[in-house]
């Protein structure tokens, strides 16, 4: 496997193999579905009336002919006149259009004001949470009619101006339903995984939250607007609308009135209106089940993401006075990234803060590998974790430096670190299923982050990805970029990370216990991948790991890390050879076994053993 690896055929590196199949187009799923069609076709029908009411109708709605109150329905009046002479069917076609307008108005309006502030404040939190969740708690205490009744003694009879006091007032139902759904995902590893690569926060809420809530928003919409247009209709009805627009509530406060004298006039406008609120809740759940049938094939078999990865530890600190065992190695090399004294702190319940990471020191040369090794809690990911500035909400680097490109990471703004993740430092995460996002395909994912972070065309970034995708070593790289992340194995997508995280050939590559969800055999495969591609690219490579026979096999420098603290650093083979801390030598014990060894390095350390 390595040799193909390491000489791919560029002539034979984009096959071209049948596409996975795919899901079909939402449209024609929707054709499909009966209650769908037949709620199409009636709202198609109200719809197309109001567009063309001026064509369709006989008479003016608002013209009243006291010759022809109460007329029954037929001749030119197809559906009878009202108690002022008008035609009825000319006011339910007109009616339909302010109506179903004033509804429309609600229904943007509290969209806008709702999913924009639940998006904000679920995804950003701290300020934003606080202020936005007042204010909607401040609206939902808020009597809706009564503030309609006041609105209306301000600003006049006006139809367009209650819609959007309304909207306001109907604004926390979204914003409710997306800011619980926000926060439920925001956390998720595919959604760090996209900040890794590089992606601003504006393109991962519109890319990779928003896509989470559309469904609750689409049945959320129909509810909004059947309610928007029930209170419409009853403010018509009880004559506190504008008398000079025809509406359905108008024409339910006459039928109403005349109810004894001719009641088909109720029976128009009420059936208009029940109707068009049934076509609007069958749609919606037909829509939201099309797109939770499709996300949810694809999200079935996800495993649940882990979460040690994000956890600080809680271990007591090692005492401060215990220094680093070091081993002389030499003059370095040229340094990619040094790390100087870092802490990292959360905040503790007494209202202090915990620290977790202990003065911790490394440096990574260009085409170095750095295995950081040690127990779960020891503080290997928190410190990889703060190279990319991404630690888990409370997190802070409480102390030292983190120097990359002659600049001081640790100092840099949030905008500025995006410019550097993804293109100079590039991320391998330990679960590759729960950092590939269910609702996108492969390829999908791995164009959006090069189009970002190289600037190049869509056309390009599918070019380049389906050539790394044949260098990572899929067999039909075309097949896989098509799919979806559930249609591969676990194998397959941690290599599609490799090849995204490997796409914008970075300087510094942070691979996270990359082999832990993998079986031996895959194990043994991605290992001999990660270490061609870091000669083949000459990146420094921090590799975190509590697997001393992953070290052997890829690392050329070692840091042993205990509670929080470098304890022991230097060579791989000397700390192999001659382990000088007891918990490293502790470490080296626990993974003694008959496994036949792998790599170099292991061969090496194997050889000295037996003289």
């Amino acid at each position: 496997m390595t040799a193909q690896l390491h000489a791919p055929d560029p002539e034979l590196a984009v096959p071209t193999a049948p596409a996975a199949a795919a899901h079909p187009p939402l449209a024609r799923r929707m054709l499909r579905n009966p209650l769908a069609v037949a709620s199409l076709a009636f709202l198609a029908l109200i719809i197309l009336g109001a567009v063309f009411a001026q064509l369709i109708a006989r008479h003016d709605p608002t013209h009243a002919n006291i010759s022809d109150l109460l007329q029954p329905p037929g001749g030119d009046y197809p559906l009878g006149t009202d108690g002022a002479g008008r035609d009825v069917f000319s006011r339910l076609l007109f009616g339909a259009q302010f109506s179903l307008a004033g509804a429309l108005v609600a229904l943007v309006v509290a969209m806008v004001l709702g999913v924009v502030g639940g998006l904000l404040a679920g995804y950003f939190g701290k300020w934003i949470d606080a202020v936005s969740t007042w204010v909607i708690s401040l609206l939902m205490a808020l009597p809706g009619i009564i503030v309609l009744l006041a609105a209306r003694a301000v600003v006049g009879p006006s139809l367009w101006a209650s819609m959007v006091i309304f909207g306001v007032i109907l604004c926390p139902s979204f914003f409710r339903l997306v800011y619980a759904s926000v926060t439920a995902v925001r956390n998720e590893l595919y959604v760090d995984a996209a900040r890794v690569a590089g992606l601003s926060d504006s393109r991962i809420i519109a890319r990779h939250i928003l896509t989470v809530v559309r469904a609750p928003i689409v049945i959320q919409s129909a509810i909004v607007g059947g309610v928007a247009l029930a209170i419409q209709s009853g403010l018509e009805f009880l004559g506190l609308g504008d008398i000079n627009v025809p509406t359905w509530g108008q024409m339910l406060s006459d039928g109403f009135q005349n109810l004894y004298t001719n009641p088909l006039l109720i029976v128009w406008p009420a059936t208009a209106i029940g109707l068009t609120l049934i076509a609007l809740t069958l749609l919606a759940n037909a829509l939201r089940d099309e797109l939770e049938r499709a996300t949810g094939t694809r999200a079935r078999r996800r495993p649940k993401a882990g979460k040690s990865a994000r956890k600080g530890t809680t271990a007591a600190p090692v005492p401060s006075g215990e220094e680093a065992i070091r081993h002389d190695d030499g003059a370095p090399g040229e340094a990619v990234i040094e790390v100087k004294n870092l802490s990292v702190a959360y905040p503790s319940h007494g209202g202090g803060t915990k620290t977790v990471v202990h003065d911790v020191s490394l440096m990574v040369a260009r085409g170095e590998v750095h295995g950081l090794v040690g127990e779960s809690g020891s503080g290997k990911t928190q410190t990889a974790w703060s190279v990319l500035r991404l630690l888990p909400e409370g997190g802070h680097i409480a102390g030292g430096s983190i120097v990359f490109d002659g600049k001081d990471l640790a100092a840099l703004s949030e905008r500025e670190m995006e410019k550097l993740r993804g293109r100079r430092i590039a991320y391998i995460p330990q679960e590759p299923m729960s950092n590939l996002d269910p609702s996108f395909t492969i390829g999908s994912q791995l164009v959006e982050p090069m189009r970002v972070c190289l600037g190049i065309s869509k056309k390009e970034a599918t070019e380049r990805a389906l050539r790394l995708l044949a260098r990572v070593g899929i067999p039909d790289p075309r097949r896989t970029f098509d799919s979806y992340p559930h249609q591969v194995s676990g194998g397959m997508a941690q290599r599609v990370l490799i090849a995204g995280a490997v796409s914008c050939e970075p300087d510094l590559l942070i691979a996270d216990e990359p082999t832990t969800a993998l079986d031996v055999t895959v194990q043994a495969e991605v290992l001999d991948l990660l270490r061609d591609l870091q000669s083949e690219f000459r990146m420094a490579v921090i590799l975190v790991t509590h697997n001393f026979g992953v070290v052997a096999d890829l690392c050329d420098r070692v840091s042993v890390m205990r509670l929080g603290r470098i304890v022991e650093t230097g060579p791989a083979r000397a700390i192999f050879k001659d382990p000088q801390h007891p918990y490293t030598r502790e470490l080296l014990g626990a993974i003694l076994s008959e496994a036949e060894p792998r790599g170099p390095l292991a061969l090496a350390v194997q050889k000295e053993a037996l003289r």
